[in-house]
């Protein structure tokens, strides 16, 4: 005690001449540097006229504009995701805290919203089946049994750092759901979970001497394992992009997927330490492509040993034009990955090469079954009724000769689709909200006799259960998810996903930036990832049991109720998006 009053004396006496000296070294830079600045605001520069009638407080304008999208979680309003309630709930579902609200939501939700029915006489959460599955294309040589209504959307490696996409892909494997590759490519982190054996031919590895492990072991010891694997890896991986080189820390070895071996050294069938992966390919056919950039069948069929169907990408929400990845963002591992120059901007073209006509991208998912014997479906975006109705009107043409050249599936992404860098032109003003795009679908196909062989992927701003109950009594089988599923991951929504500006996604998520990558938790947040997943499921079974219904497969639009701003109420859905959907 006598102690805590003698170091509070001091500081109170100003006893501490270093700090002191700091200070006021401190001070004087700070007053010299403030005269500097307003003398050539006022004076000298000719550029802003902001700065020229208010020298120093001006420039505090920037410092605001800098921090105001990284602070905005904390001040700002988010009425974009309708509450803050809403974000909230995925940080405590991932941290695996309490998901009750107390009192009332701190901010209201909307006025129209689709909200459920609830049953006169409710069901008990366990007497709602826990089996979450779904199947496609049934009528594949290699159907694709999901353990899961939920998956993570597609994001590249490279949009996502490589510590990110192996905690996705730990994540994905621990809560036994789906990640979709985003079109950049299977790349050596969704190994991440892979166990590498010496059997397995299919590997290009760098073992180092005695010497060099010896070195390892020592500098583990002393420091610790990130930083011995860092020196380990300059001693051995002499290669381009060793950074596409995952780590065995039981035999002291780099090694990644060696895509020139023979097929016959691929495996047979998907790893059974490997998540449940969905290959996406984009315009610009990354991971499938040979030296000059055409399709390469070979490349694809070893890229297939490992994932479990195809999704090819003609739209996303918050673009339509080919995947944006900057210079910044091209790393010589990415460009690796991806077949490019690195450090150099890397946009695939809009179109994709074999979609000249729906007739020619129907042939193409036909050729691509035929290569790997599992299932292969498009992602669109849609824009009216009329536009799907060609999609319906040709799958069924295809089914009445007998002809599997058609979508297994159809992902429909919502014109309120992120991404990591699009026109912001875009973001917003293309392609149809996801609950009117899904009816659209839905109704389409059930119109045609064909529902039955396609299932619906939704894909659009879903964080909570309840954004994705109503898409599933819409028509969807399945929901993507990639913004919650960031959030679970670290995302602070900071808005620097695209790394312009000079600056970088702060927590490492999406970014290559290697500063601020190596702090990134792999291991913590693929635990986080998972916890949100699980308790996105027990919200689902929750929900089903308020409404009476036993199983996810008796939800239909029946269930779904409709309150516009006016109050007016369509207890009846079909009718208010009939009447929602005029020409």
């Amino acid at each position: 005690m006598e102690a805590l009053v003698h170091f509070t004396h001091e500081i109170g006496e100003m006893h501490f001449p270093i700090l002191m000296f700091m200070f006021k070294a401190f001070l004087v830079v700070f007053i010299l540097v403030s005269i500097v600045l307003f003398i050539y605001d006022k004076y000298i520069q000719r550029e802003n006229q902001l700065l020229i009638n208010y020298p120093l407080i001006g420039r505090m304008r920037y410092v605001f504009y800098a921090l105001r999208d990284p602070m905005r979680q904390y001040f700002g309003d988010e009425k974009f995701y309708e509450s803050f309630d809403k974000v909230k709930w995925v940080y405590d579902s991932a941290e695996r805290k309490s998901a009750y609200a107390s009192f009332s939501p701190g901010q209201p939700l909307r006025s129209a919203i689709i909200s459920i029915k609830n049953a006169n006489c409710v069901l008990n959460t366990e007497d709602v089946s826990d089996d979450f599955s779904v199947t496609f294309g049934e009528n594949s040589s290699n159907p694709f049994n999901t353990k899961s209504i939920f998956g993570r959307s597609a994001m590249s490696d490279g949009a996502i750092s490589p510590e990110g996409t192996r905690a996705f892909t730990k994540g994905a494997y621990l809560g036994k759901f789906p990640i979709n590759t985003g079109e950049g490519s299977l790349t050596s982190n969704f190994f991440y979970t892979h166990k590498y054996t010496r059997e397995c031919k299919f590997f290009q590895t760098h073992e180092g001497t005695i010497f060099a492990k010896s070195v390892y072991k020592i500098i583990k010891f002393l420091i610790n394992d990130a930083v011995a694997q860092k020196v380990y890896k300059q001693m051995v991986v002499y290669d381009d992009a060793p950074d596409t080189y995952l780590f065995d820390i039981e035999e002291l070895l780099f090694y990644r997927v060696n895509w020139d071996a023979s097929i016959d050294v691929f495996p047979s069938q998907v790893p059974d330490d490997m998540p449940d992966i969905i290959f996406q390919m984009g315009s610009g056919l990354y991971g499938v492509r040979d030296k000059k950039g055409n399709f390469c069948p070979e490349r694809y069929q070893k890229t297939m040993r490992f994932c479990k169907m195809t999704e090819i990408k003609m739209a996303q929400g918050a673009k339509q034009t080919g995947g944006k990845l900057l210079a910044s963002k091209v790393s010589e591992a990415i460009a690796y990955y991806r077949g490019v120059a690195p450090y150099q901007n890397l946009f695939s073209p809009n179109q994709f090469p074999f979609a000249h006509t729906l007739e020619e991208l129907f042939d193409f998912m036909g050729r691509l079954k035929k290569l790997s014997d599992k299932p292969v479906g498009v992602k669109i975006v849609i824009s009216s009724v009329e536009a799907f109705d060609e999609y319906a009107n040709l799958i069924k043409k295809r089914q009445e000769i007998g002809s599997d050249a058609y979508p297994d599936f159809i992902t429909i992404d919502g014109g309120e689709g992120g991404s990591g860098a699009a026109p912001l032109e875009m973001m917003m003003t293309v392609g149809m909200t996801i609950t009117k795009a899904l009816y659209i679908a839905d109704s389409a196909l059930t119109r045609v006799g064909a529902r039955d062989k396609v299932k619906l992927i939704a894909s659009e701003k879903v964080l909570t259960p309840d954004d994705a109950i109503v898409l599933f009594g819409i028509g969807a089988d399945y929901v993507a998810i990639a913004r919650a599923f960031m959030m679970s991951a670290g995302c602070i929504r900071a808005r620097e996903c695209s790394g312009a500006h000079g600056r970088a996604c702060p927590v490492g998520l999406a970014t290559q930036d290697k500063k601020k990558r190596a702090s990134f938790l792999v291991e913590k947040k693929a635990i986080n990832i998972a916890s949100y997943h699980t308790q996105m499921l027990a919200g689902i079974r929750g929900l089903l049991a308020v409404m009476g219904l036993d199983t996810l497969s008796k939800l239909k639009k029946e269930n779904l109720v409709f309150k516009d701003k006016t109050g007016k109420t369509y207890m009846n859905v079909e009718r208010y998006f009939k009447e929602s959907l005029v020409n």
